[in-house]
């Protein structure tokens, strides 16, 4: 099973390079604990997505403190990599977005795998339940979202962006991204489109279980994105539209797996502090060595 983290992010809202801040109680980055919790349950390959200016420092970090029976990919997400017989001459200061973060592994990753945000804490049951997932499902066709509950996914510093969802029991039927969701007294409410919720619906924060299948769709929205010169010079290609669409054509199955465990991320400056005092907490409760490699 592998484990594709992505890495790429410019850290705009947060200040700097939040996926390489030292956030741990002995100077660990945030997607280490995603290592840590996916190798504990059985994954046995990690991908690191990220700039190319960043591959180099990620290989000589990670290499000396993983276990030597795990496999690790670091991959730069560029913008000329593109489908065979396409080109870019534009100019654009985002890369391509999530969906294209994942197809970058294309051709490092032959199995089953589960996408995260390197920025994101997840939890160790999320890792446990996503695991069971992919060893009971092994249909090419059978995806998942591990699902967290809106209100336990708030920043109190600002808005922040989720994917909310719709379900038919535990078959996921949409997800609709959010863009300026904040937390109001009796509710929560997105900014942008002045849609209202209660808090408690279900939402998606990049955990995905994929099967390889994905990456020839990517393919072909990629190319039609391509052929659009508006979408070329400011759109992304995103993880959820890509599985909504497959889900809608029936190329997919989606189940939704609670992740039953607490999420954390850091969106803002100000959410550093929090973030570092559940790791050091969650050190003393037991749930993690420290340092965390040996």
């Amino acid at each position: 099973m592998t484990l594709l983290l992505m890495a790429a992010g410019s850290g705009s809202r947060y200040g700097k390079l939040k996926q390489f801040d030292d956030l741990g109680p002995q100077g660990e980055f945030l997607m280490e604990f995603a290592m840590y919790d996916a190798i504990k349950f059985g994954f046995d390959h990690i991908v690191v997505i990220t700039k190319k200016e960043n591959v180099t420092f990620l290989i000589d970090h990670l290499e000396p403190r993983l276990p030597k029976n795990i496999k690790l990919d670091v991959l730069a997400q560029e913008l000329f990599d593109l489908p065979e017989g396409y080109t870019f001459s534009g100019e654009r200061q985002k890369p391509w977005g999530t969906a294209h973060a994942v197809w970058t592994a294309r051709n490092v990753i032959n199995g089953p795998f589960s996408v995260v945000n390197a920025d994101d804490f997840y939890g160790q049951a999320a890792y446990a339940n996503a695991a069971k997932f992919i060893k009971e499902h092994r249909a090419d066709d059978h995806f998942a979202l591990v699902g967290y509950i809106l209100k336990d996914t708030l920043s109190e510093h600002g808005t922040v962006s989720r994917g909310v969802c719709s379900t038919h029991g535990d078959d996921l039927v949409t997800v609709n991204e959010r863009l300026k969701l904040e937390r109001r007294e009796h509710g929560v409410i997105d900014l942008d489109s002045g849609l209202e919720y209660t808090g408690d619906e279900l939402v998606s924060m990049n955990f995905w279980i994929c099967k390889p299948s994905i990456f020839e769709v990517i393919e072909a929205e990629f190319k039609t994105f391509l052929e659009d010169d508006q979408l070329q010079k400011t759109g992304e290609l995103y993880i959820p539209k890509t599985i909504q669409k497959m889900l809608t054509e029936g190329m997919a199955k989606v189940k939704v797996v609670p992740a039953q465990d607490q999420w954390f991320g850091v969106t803002y400056a100000s959410d550093r502090d929090m973030a570092v005092n559940s790791l050091q907490q969650k050190t003393n409760e037991g749930q993690y060595p420290s340092p965390l490699w040996p």
